[in-house]
């Protein structure tokens, strides 16, 4: 099965590297590598016409936002199978791509998703929080659950039906994306129980205060959007995450 890995980044050529080579080193290779740059300036093109696998499609051009930029990459992507994987992300395991591909020889899956780690930025091979998804309960989602973003690989139908990314979301895109898929989309979720994406920590959800602020009411009116809750879910959402710290 091909399948489509899409990197929106601008200005990421300190992380690439590390990313490129867990693509490279991937036992399955059917895949393309659809590189979507926000016109960095910090020498990213440089490095991935440099370092780029054989199989990356590069496109350069002006973006209104991460969603807007993956929005674009996904249009251009070719693959049955599309999932993310930017700058900052690496996967976890030469036999990530593999495992995506055997989960989706199911033809009643439309999407599968795993296990996340997120390593701290001074040290890759440390880990701060290890998210352990679970198996998909629809009920959960009105308890804040939701898989890892970074993890879901979606069938291609998945986006005919259900639609891009909202670009009105500039932190929540992925969140309200996902409610989306799951409840109005009908996506038929297969959870693999394994780390599959290991990313670092600093993104730009916690950036600041203002940038928690803005998430947590991106976050609450996806919610409300979707129908899945109210102010509980949100707060449950939020404080699902304190299990998922490791002590140092």
């Amino acid at each position: 099965m091909r399948i489509s890995v899409v990197t929106a980044v601008r200005n990421g050529a300190e992380s690439l590297p590390d990313m490129l080579d867990s693509l490279r080193g991937q036992t399955h290779q059917a895949f393309e590598h659809v590189v979507q740059d926000g016109c960095s300036t910090d020498g990213t093109l440089a490095c991935l016409q440099a370092d780029g696998l054989p199989q990356m499609r590069l496109q350069s051009c002006a973006d209104d936002g991460i969603y807007d930029a993956i929005n674009k990459g996904i249009r251009r992507a070719t693959g049955e199978v599309i999932g993310l994987l930017h700058a900052d992300d690496r996967l976890a395991s030469p036999d990530v791509l593999a495992r995506v591909d055997a989960a989706f020889a199911d033809p009643s899956v439309d999407g599968v998703y795993g296990d996340l780690q997120y390593m701290a930025r001074d040290d890759p091979a440390r880990v701060i929080r290890h998210w352990k998804a679970g198996d998909f309960v629809a009920a959960n989602l009105r308890r804040g659950w939701m898989p890892p973003h970074p993890t879901l690989y979606l069938r291609r139908s998945v986006f005919d039906r259900a639609g891009l990314y909202d670009t009105s979301y500039r932190i929540s895109g992925d969140y309200d994306g996902m409610l989306r898929f799951l409840t109005t989309g009908r996506v038929r979720l297969a959870y693999i129980p394994h780390v599959m994406v290991q990313m670092k920590m600093g993104g730009i959800s916690n950036r600041s205060f203002a940038h928690l602020v803005r998430k947590s009411r991106e976050d609450y009116r996806a919610i409300r959007r979707h129908g899945i809750g109210g102010i509980g879910t949100l707060v449950a959402k939020n404080v699902s995450k304190l299990g998922q710290f490791r002590g140092p």
